[in-house]
């Protein structure tokens, strides 16, 4: 069987191979069963990230099924699976604090177009040569913002204004907080996260956060206890996809957006070639790393076009789908079908589902996200922890663009360095 290294540079989705190959009903089926599995773990993972990002949760939903489905039918891997990612949940959240949910939209629309050009540019080689150390410093120093900015519904805290962006600031007025700690928010919070390791420990192909999601809801509308539910803060979702609809552009708001879109870009890139580069490990196959970017471009604009927020390549659901048993690219593209599906037979069910029960849920996502053992072997060799180090530190401490940066200058003054004594 071809793996695809010999074409891997062609602008040519994988589906058009695919179908070229042949495709039959047993091949459905497999494909059918990925899809369905995948999309049980996508609808609760999508709201929670669109949650944390500070928009309503149908914007995820929309992401996860509009950008899913081009993801899929343009891309260049046969397994990758797109949609709302947590690494893009502090980016989203700033952006959305500074300049609305239509600056939002088109920042996301900016960032599609840029990362189509990029790849139709056959420069998605350069985005694979990132440096380790420098991936793992953000992944990790996004998991630990991440964590923060889920302390508040955790733990049902009332704070006096708004939350502080940046995060020590946050993690102060969060202490100052803590006299109006939410007992029963804390219970389903931390309950749900324990509940969907415990799933993930004994019973792994069974969809933990489903079972967490539905059980929390369960109790909290039985119990009657006093915790902010999505319906509550967000009122009901909408049964479908909204009508397309184009932000308000302007050459002003263009240059003023331009910052965040290549933050997008650049962390969108990365997420989604790093993503299909695991799919490769699992599969033994080769993806297409230009006709990626130039799916994830298209899916973007896709999904800022029906209301979505940014997409990406992720890496939970597509190890999910590979082990689903998916074969081809359809498997994906079900997934967008399936929870357009769920959207409109079940979006009055989410008005009762706990928001410390998503929380719970993040935490469970920022573990995962954390590249613990690979950040305590980078430590071990002081040039790939310096760029490590770097990367973290600024990353928390600024922004996750200026710890790239960063990081990407301190590894290539290390190279020049140890080039020159050698």
């Amino acid at each position: 069987m071809p793996d695809g290294s010999a074409s891997a540079h062609r602008f040519r989705p994988k589906l058009v191979t695919v179908t070229s190959e042949g495709y039959d009903l047993a091949t459905f089926r497999g494909d059918a069963v990925a899809g369905l599995t995948v999309a049980i773990v996508a609808l609760p993972l999508s709201m929670a990230i669109a949650v944390a990002s500070g928009v309503g949760p149908e914007r995820g939903l929309y992401a996860a099924i509009v950008g899913g489905f081009v993801v899929s039918a343009l891309g260049g891997s046969r397994f990758q699976v797109g949609g709302p990612a947590g690494a893009f949940i502090v980016l989203v959240a700033a952006a959305v604090g500074k300049y609305g949910v239509d600056g939002l939209l088109l920042a996301v629309t900016m960032s599609g177009l840029f990362l189509t050009v990029i790849g139709l540019s056959k420069l998605g080689a350069l985005i694979r040569y990132m440096p380790q150390a420098v991936t793992a410093g953000f992944t990790c120093g996004i998991a630990v913002t991440i964590f923060a900015s889920q302390l508040r519904d955790l733990g049902g805290l009332t704070l006096p204004g708004a939350e502080p962006g940046h995060l020590f600031p946050k993690l102060m007025a969060i202490a100052k907080a803590l006299p109006s700690l939410n007992g029963s928010a804390l219970a389903v919070g931390l309950g749900s996260a324990a509940l969907i390791f415990i799933v993930r420990r004994w019973r792994p192909m069974w969809p933990g956060m489903l079972i967490a999601v539905v059980l929390s809801s369960v109790a909290a509308a039985l119990l009657h206890l006093p915790i902010d539910t999505i319906g509550s803060r967000f009122g009901d979702i909408p049964h479908g996809l909204p009508l397309p609809a184009l932000p308000s552009v302007g050459l002003s708001r263009l240059l003023e957006l331009l910052p965040t879109a290549l933050a997008f870009t650049l962390l969108g890139g990365v997420e989604s070639l790093l993503s299909a580069k695991i799919a490769d490990g699992m599969t033994g196959r080769k993806h297409r790393y230009n006709m990626e970017l130039v799916a994830q471009g298209i899916a973007n604009m896709g999904s800022a076009l029906f209301g979505g927020m940014c997409v990406t390549g992720t890496i939970a659901r597509t190890a999910t789908n590979i082990r689903a048993g998916a074969r081809t690219p359809v498997a994906g593209m079900l997934h967008a079908v399936f929870l357009l599906v769920f959207m409109v037979l079940a979006a009055p069910l989410a008005h009762f589902i706990p928001l410390a029960a998503l929380a719970g849920l993040l935490l469970v996502v920022c573990w995962n996200m954390a590249e613990k053992k690979e950040f305590a072997h980078l430590l071990g060799t002081w040039s790939t922890a310096i760029v490590l180090l770097a990367t973290f530190g600024l990353t928390l401490a600024a922004d996750l663009t200026v710890g790239i940066v960063a990081g990407c200058l301190a590894a290539a003054a290390i190279a020049l360095f140890e080039r020159r004594t050698d």
